[in-house]
């Protein structure tokens, strides 16, 4: 049975629009992924947006839950039902049906589609929600529904705002489950939730208070996962058929059979690959940060796991094939992006095991040391930085007859999450709250008229204080929203326009609030609602469209030159600068970026114009315009096409002909994270005074190096460089043959000050020139004094004489038998210092 398809067709069936997933990085400020069905629909139950049509939506969303607040990764592979990846059915009403409505529907699927067993499901209500309790009994018996308490049967989306209680329903497995968790209520497996109502009817304040809200909701959860494996009769999801296959592919690489109860290593390759498979797809790239990092804790779990299976070759990558076939035909971009996940996860994989063997050998230089308890500190640092599992070093401890300090280690543990929590600020984007909503229902949204108007007489519709509250008047600085604007908001990577409101202020920024335009202002005189006024857009504005252009003729040029497997990571379009960041595996090249310079300006000069069309999104696909993971798109949306150079969908400003653009060129190309490259780049204007910059300092330069070939001049003056090198390196030899030494018992003895060079450096090439020698070398520098000691095949050991003689000038040190270092604070000393140390050679040497 295809659960998501009869899900979306059951509720669509019942006046529902059927929403697409959306992405898993979430257009949301306060989450670092998409964890539940109801994230794309918050803004709506939080009133900020209006209600769409039809006010009812169902949805298969992906989630992930593996970072933040909500994070199961620990638990994943050693229990049957956590996941870091997951799909969860939910149906919405936004103020339309309500609790009867949604428990006749729930009801109904699981009966009749699903067709599960009416005796073998269960109920549970808030201890308070007696409607939910009359309204379940016309379905099930009361002795099978079950009152809990806020802990179990009631959810809110913070401390303050939209909340209530919920319903679940719970499917019996059977008495084969008999611990005394196996209970309605328990944390057992036998009584499964596979679904949640939640009936949002409360308005929590400030005060703790229960405000009943005029339009109630509804939102709900059904993990697609759960739900597979009770249709096919299994204990564990991981035994259905969305994971055996790829357990199956595990068995393949390792050799080995999979056995359940020692199979952990298994479910946690076959949950982490198809998480990193949908992350990579949906251009999470690997990252030191954020998002990033998780994607990388993922995988590199995994490949621990698969570490303790055996494995010492990379091998994540070769089981995307297994879940493309599994999961691509519901989600297309899985396939599209098969050979740029395979490629990224194989990259991070090499890395990886790279590391795993540096780990070992900083385990081994600690076991050397080691006399009963391994340190946790060392033990952190195998985990933390070289991705070492713990359980592996306590197995590698135990063949040893070792303990480990597990205090220590789960304190630096405890020091780590804190750093990890306190660190993530969410996505970095400002989250606003205001009268937007409301401003959005009684006058809609304003006209953006700036493609071809940069000058318009308009009328103030709205102002806004800092805090986006609605005034009638402003002085200062605060926001304008006008009837119709020529300033365009911040989007798709390009600046918001600045200007001025012609007699009142100027115009810093513009951005978009819930698709209200609205300009940043500080104004120089008062302005009210309903005033007319004329707004200007600055000069900037060109070169903004010239910079957005290039960065289209860059973006095609690029998968021209390097593979359509580029895809766009981000961008950023100023008056001065862009920056281009995709996907790509490794730094191009001097003549791969030479390559995309001349592509991009040959483009300019032929001088394209550039067309500008309306369609259906399908329609623009088909004409071969790229589109974006993750931007939500108009059913018309807007192409912009230099026909053969570039067809993007794009929103943003353009140039009416590809010549307008001047000269373009590339500044720096540097890496982003894993996968993702980035070019900085410039043109017309950043470009020319570039060019004249660099006139300027290569001007500078022949003047400083005193000829007219630039190249020629620094060759002479390196020239001149090695040959001061050469006679230093031989005033310092010759200074070095100059040291007073003895011979005491066929032991060379040297000790003496030198006055420069590498005091390391004269050790070993006195060590190098006596086959039997003790030497301890003392320089002054400044208020201080460098000590250093060598031995070789004599009585006397560095690390021991340093040891006695650094103290006499006042500091300390130690090292090895052959060679040591110190550092001393009196200088004043310094012959007491010499005397000790040859004494305390002799009467080493003389034992």
């Amino acid at each position: 049975m295809d659960i998501r398809k009869e899900f979306l067709e059951f509720f669509e069936s019942k006046g529902h629009g059927i929403v697409e997933s959306s992405p898993l990085v979430p257009d949301d400020a306060t989450l670092l992924f998409t964890n539940a069905g109801m994230v794309q629909f918050k803004s709506i139950f939080a009133g900020q947006e209006s209600i769409p049509e039809p006010p009812r939506a169902a949805s298969c969303q992906t989630c992930i839950r593996a970072g933040g607040k909500h994070n199961d990764l620990d638990n994943v592979g050693y229990t049957s039902r956590h996941h870091t990846f997951f799909e969860m059915l939910g149906n919405f009403s936004f103020g339309d049906y309500f609790k009867a409505e949604a428990i006749d529907y729930a009801w109904e699927f699981v009966t009749k589609r699903l067709k599960l067993e009416v005796e073998k499901l269960y109920v549970t209500v808030h201890e308070s929600d007696d409607e939910a309790y009359a309204m379940w009994q016309k379905h099930v018996d009361k002795e099978r529904i079950y009152k809990f308490g806020d802990k179990d049967n009631f959810w809110q989306m913070g401390d303050t705002g939209p909340c209530g209680p919920c319903s679940e329903i719970f499917y019996d497995q059977g008495e084969s489950f008999d611990s005394e968790e196996d209970v309605m209520g328990g944390e057992g497996d036998r009584y499964l939730e596979i679904w949640n109502l939640v009936f949002m009817q409360y308005d929590r304040d400030g005060e703790g208070n229960l405000n009943p809200l005029p339009k109630p909701s509804i939102d709900t959860g059904m993990g697609l996962e759960r739900v597979q494996s009770i249709i096919e009769g299994k204990s564990s999801n991981y035994d259905s058929s969305l994971f055996m296959p790829i357990i199956n592919e595990v068995e393949k690489l390792t050799g080995k059979a999979y056995v359940y109860d020692q199979g952990a290593s298994y479910r946690v390759i076959a949950d982490h690959i198809r998480a990193v498979s949908f992350l990579l797809a949906q251009g999470v790239n690997f990252d030191k940060e954020g998002r990033g990092y998780v994607l990388r804790r993922i995988l590199r779990r995994a490949v621990r796991h698969g570490f303790l299976l055996g494995l010492r070759k990379p091998f994540m990558h070769k089981l995307v094939d297994i879940v493309v076939k599994l999961m691509g035909d519901h989600y297309s971009y899985l396939g599209q992006k098969k050979a740029h996940i395979e490629e990224m996860i194989l990259l991070e994989e090499e890395r990886f095991f790279t590391t795993i063997e540096a780990g070992i050998d900083l385990f081994n230089k600690e076991l050397a040391g080691t006399d009963g308890v391994f340190s946790g500190e060392v033990a952190f640092k195998l985990y933390d930085t070289y991705g070492f599992p713990l359980d592996l070093t306590q197995d590698m401890l135990r063949e040893k007859g070792l303990g480990l300090d597990t205090d220590t280690f789960d304190a630096f543990m405890k020091q780590q999450r804190e750093r990890a929590k306190a660190a993530w600020k969410g996505s970095g984007d400002a989250e606003a709250s205001g009268d937007f909503k409301a401003v959005k229902e009684e006058l809609g949204v304003n006209d953006f008229i700036g493609y071809d108007t940069l000058r318009v007489e308009t009328k103030v519709a709205a102002l806004f204080d800092t805090a986006f509250q609605r005034v009638e008047t402003l002085a200062g600085e605060g926001w304008v929203m006008l009837e119709q604007t020529p300033f365009y908001a911040q989007s798709g990577g390009q600046a918001g326009d600045s200007g001025e409101i012609e007699g009142f202020g100027s115009v810093l920024d513009t951005k978009k609030f819930f698709d209200l335009n609205l300009s940043q202002v500080k104004l120089d005189a008062t302005l009210q609602e309903g005033m007319a006024v004329n707004a200007a857009v600055s000069a900037y504005r060109d070169e903004i469209t010239r910079h957005h252009s290039a960065t289209h003729l860059l973006h095609a040029a690029l998968r021209d030159i390097l593979g359509e497997h580029v895809t766009q990571a981000g961008s950023l379009v100023e008056h001065d600068r862009l920056r281009f960041d995709f996907s790509h595996p490794k730094a191009l090249s001097a003549k791969q970026l030479e390559q995309l310079e001349n592509r991009v300006n040959d483009q300019v000069a032929r001088a394209i114009e550039r067309k500008t069309e309306l369609m259906g999104i399908e329609q623009a696909k088909a004409r071969g315009a790229m589109a974006l993971f993750g931007e939500k798109y108009d059913e018309q949306v807007r192409v912009v096409d230099f026909e053969g150079a570039s067809i993007e969908l794009c929103g943003g400003t353009h140039v009416h002909n590809t010549s307008e653009i001047g000269l373009f060129l590339i500044t720096k190309e540097s890496g982003v994270s894993a996968g993702v490259r980035r070019i900085e780049a410039i043109c017309s204007k950043a470009a020319l005074h570039f060019v004249k910059q660099q006139r300027s300092t290569l001007t500078q330069i022949e003047k400083e190096v005193k000829n007219s070939d630039p190249m020629q001049g620094i060759g002479k003056l390196k020239a001149q460089i090695a040959e001061l090198k050469e006679q230093i390196k031989q005033l310092q030899f010759s200074a070095k043959q100059e040291l007073s030494s003895e011979e005491i018992k066929g032991t060379t003895v040297v000790v003496d000050t030198i006055e420069g060079g590498n005091i390391k450096e004269v050790v070993d090439e006195i060590k190098n020139r006596h086959e039997s020698v003790a030497v301890m070398l003392f320089m002054k520098k400044g208020d201080k004094v460098l000590i250093a000691a060598g031995a070789k095949n004599c009585a006397v050991k560095a690390g021991a004489w340093v040891k006695e003689i650094a103290p006499v000038l006042g500091g300390g040190g130690g090292g090895r038998d052959d060679f040591a270092q110190a550092g001393g604070k009196d200088p004043s000393k310094l012959d007491v210092a010499i005397k000790e140390a040859k004494t305390f050679a002799k009467a080493t040497i003389d034992l």
